[in-house]
């Protein structure tokens, strides 16, 4: 989710320009859809959990698959391959919301497609969570259950975690041996527990979507770029070689990439890094380098072209200001209405003094309001400036401009400055490109 968007035409070309081939969405919003039109990549939309009660009833569904389905089937429409029936409705953390309203909703989602002729091509699915398949604490291995879907949260929800058991290239100290075989890392050791769980059922060689894996780059002293460099590069070298997992060697295995662009309005539950998923910045950045082709030779992705942003001027602290015991009440208010999730400890901007806080903070506030003069004020603690700010590794970003706004028009590149904020109330217009699955 984020409060100032690309275009969707730029988001689209983006895909293009990269070599994606599939894309996952998780409502089926109007202008994102538009986007996507004409570009021939595989999409996956969905029925957002909020409406799989409504879509219980069938007349619901049909009119759910009329206005999302049917209208985009046409000559340079957009290429639908699956509908989503909510996004992980079955989350222990829900209670049980979703738990009776979800299979009447895939029942008739995929019943409606079939009547309205899409049944052939299109496909209803329900995207699960790893806690759907749970293993008892004192036996966590892959017959048993449950292996954390994301070797990212492994580390951050326990700092004694093994760090190389998340990754590919290294040797844990002590690898998880079940059965006989010995796993070296948290994404193989997961894959096989849901594997397990389909044997136990019967459905062994049922197919395999990973629907989300990643790693975030900010917020979290282990959201990094060079870890995530070094988890994609592990990730994509594997898929390219078809290495498989134990249970299923030399599988082709589908992945969804989580995400593909920085989000600034996301909930911040359970972590600040949760704003910090992409592999491209908010407007569009790559962050490093990737073997997205799959020949062993990565390279940094195409950025978004054509970006439109703000003027280059920025809010900091000013320094002849006397009002200062009104600071932390005035840098709480904007942090509280833009995204300051980058100055936590080990973040990249952790290591600014007081007065770097300070600016950071009025900065990405006036950014979100769109550089208007009395969001650069603080009860005149704040100054606009023309000079960039910016203290590497942290970066003060200039906002992307909307469409009706005074901007400056180039192609970003990776050294560019600019991530950020925005309106809340553009915040219910949500891009949500965040998924993307890399075909090697």
């Amino acid at each position: 989710m984020a409060t100032r968007r690309l275009p969707p035409k730029v988001m689209g070309q983006l895909l293009k320009d990269n070599g994606f081939k599939k894309v996952k969405i998780f409502d089926a919003d109007e202008k994102t859809m538009m986007g996507l039109a004409g570009t021939g990549i595989e999409t996956m939309i969905a029925v957002p959990n909020d409406m799989l009660a409504s879509v219980g009833d069938y007349g619901r569904a049909q009119e759910w698959v009329k206005k999302n389905v049917t209208k985009y089937d046409f000559d340079g429409g957009v290429n639908i391959k699956f509908v989503a029936i909510g996004n992980e409705p079955f989350l222990t953390a829900y209670n049980g919301t979703y738990d009776n309203v979800t299979v009447p909703a895939l029942k008739n989602i995929q019943r409606a497609l079939n009547e309205a002729g899409h049944g052939s091509a299109i496909k209803a699915t329900v995207p699960v969570n790893a806690d759907v398949y749970d293993s008892p604490a004192s036996n966590p291995v892959p017959s048993a259950g449950n292996v954390n879907i994301y070797p990212f949260l492994s580390l951050y929800g326990n700092d004694d975690f093994p760090i190389d058991y998340a990754f590919f290239d290294g040797a844990p100290p002590k690898p998880v041996i079940d059965n006989g075989i010995t796993y070296t890392n948290v994404f193989d050791a997961n894959f096989d527990t849901l594997v397990s769980a389909l044997k136990k059922i019967g459905f062994g060689d049922l197919p395999v979507v990973i629907g989300e894996v990643g790693w975030p780059t900010d917020g979290d002293k282990h959201a990094t770029v060079p870890y995530a460099q070094r988890f994609y590069a592990g990730l994509l070298k594997r898929l390219a070689a078809r290495q498989g997992t134990p249970l299923r060697p030399h599988a082709r295995i589908e992945v969804y990439l989580f995400g593909l662009m920085d989000e600034d309005a996301k909930s911040v539950d359970p972590g600040n890094f949760e704003r910090h998923w992409g592999i491209f910045t908010f407007d569009g950045r790559p962050k490093f380098p990737l073997d997205l082709r799959g020949n062993g030779r990565p390279a940094m992705p195409a950025p978004a072209r054509g970006v439109h942003y703000l003027p280059r001027r920025w809010c900091v602290l000013n320094p002849n200001a006397t009002n200062t015991t009104a600071l932390a009440d005035n840098v709480g208010y904007a942090c509280s209405r833009a995204d300051c999730t980058v100055l936590g400890y080990g973040c990249s901007c952790g290591a600014l003094d007081a007065t770097g806080n300070a600016s950071y903070a009025f900065n990405v506030y006036y950014q979100a309001q769109g550089q208007v003069p009395s969001a650069c004020d603080f009860q005149g603690l704040a100054m606009v400036t023309h000079k960039d700010v910016s203290q590497p590794p942290c970066n003060f970003s200039v906002q992307v401009a909307e469409s009706n706004a005074t901007a400056v028009t180039m192609t970003a590149d990776a050294k560019s400055s600019a991530p950020a904020s925005v309106p809340a109330r553009v915040a219910a217009a949500v891009l949500t490109l965040v998924f993307v699955f890399v075909s090697v």
